[in-house]
């Protein structure tokens, strides 16, 4: 009976222990893992890191398109950095990638390195790439092998995007949507909306709210330097229609409206309003079909007040 009773305890923990592994997302990733026993979610860089061994994981969230380039480049014959080089088909919890593995140096120390290129081929996430690598020093070799790195690569998991999440770290927070809906979060510090039933730019009213270091000091060079910023938008045919230095939410600010064409080719109405203050600056661009303009002008003006810097 005692032994039975043992086995049966034996078996619950076993079971209990493998449904408490669960990946682990770093904030505002779409990729995760089951990381080892000593690692942690890194500060320093998107990952995890075990300080006492001095072992990384870095995790990189790559668009859809990035997989063919970095492919051609994990292909080539001879990898900068990388010694006694192996590539191999690699197996990992949502799909299969390329593991290469080689020898190298960090800081003046050998170190043991794996690089998982892997694409997101099935399931409620399709449009990533993922790079990981992981660098371990000869001396915590004997903690983390070989084994068990492929253990925690073939435990690689996405997810959808976590806007929520994302959203959290922004450095500003948008307390009024005036009835768009958040499109992405930009991993700059970013955050983009719109309206309709895709996320095709090109058709549809968009906001832009961005944060940005430095910007002019002196009130004089403000207009200009937004007029900088306008410019360097991936529009065609700007033309500067009001251009003014305004108060927005108390702070110095300016504003430009402009037409243009957008990458379609499709004319729009835009308004950007850029915010200085802290050293560095806000700033806001908004679009919309020029027939739509007097109807979405009010609702871009709504998001810009309601813009929060943390």
């Amino acid at each position: 009976m005692l032994c039975r009773l043992l086995l049966i305890l034996t078996v619950w923990t076993g079971l209990a222990s493998a449904a408490a592994a669960e990946p682990v997302y770093p904030p505002g990733m779409r990729i995760g893992l089951e990381p080892p026993a000593g690692a942690k979610l890194a500060t320093g860089f998107p990952g995890f890191e075990d300080a006492e061994h001095k072992v990384k994981i870095t995790i990189l969230d790559l668009p859809d398109g990035a997989y063919e380039a970095l492919e051609a480049a994990t292909l080539a014959p001879n990898q900068p950095g990388i010694e006694n080089l192996k590539r191999e088909t690699f197996a990992f919890n949502s799909g299969t990638g390329i593991l290469v593995t080689g020898r190298g140096q960090k800081d003046g120390v050998p170190v043991q390195k794996w690089h998982l290129l892997a694409k997101a081929a099935a399931g409620p996430v399709q449009d990533l790439t993922t790079l990981i690598n992981v660098e371990v020093p000869d001396a915590a070799r004997t903690v983390y092998t070989d084994a068990l790195v492929r253990k925690v690569l073939a435990s690689v998991t996405f997810r959808p995007t976590p806007i929520e999440e994302q959203l959290g770290l922004l450095p500003f927070k948008v307390s009024e949507l005036a009835g768009f809906r958040v499109m992405q979060a930009l991993p700059t510090g970013g955050v983009v909306l719109t309206e309709g039933p895709d996320d095709d730019l090109q058709k549809q009213p968009f906001v832009i709210v961005s944060i940005g270091r430095g910007g002019p000091a002196d009130a004089g060079e403000r207009g200009r330097f937004a007029r900088d910023l306008l410019n360097a938008s991936p529009l065609r045919e700007l033309a500067v229609r009001s251009a003014e230095p305004m108060r927005i939410a108390g702070s110095p600010g300016y504003e430009i409206r402009a037409s243009a064409k957008n990458l379609a080719g499709q004319p729009i109405s835009l308004v950007q309003w850029v915010r200085f203050g802290g050293g560095g600056f806000l700033r806001v661009v908004a679009g919309s079909r020029e027939d739509a303009w007097d109807g979405m002008f009010p609702r871009f003006r709504a998001v810009r007040d309601g813009i929060e810097v943390k």
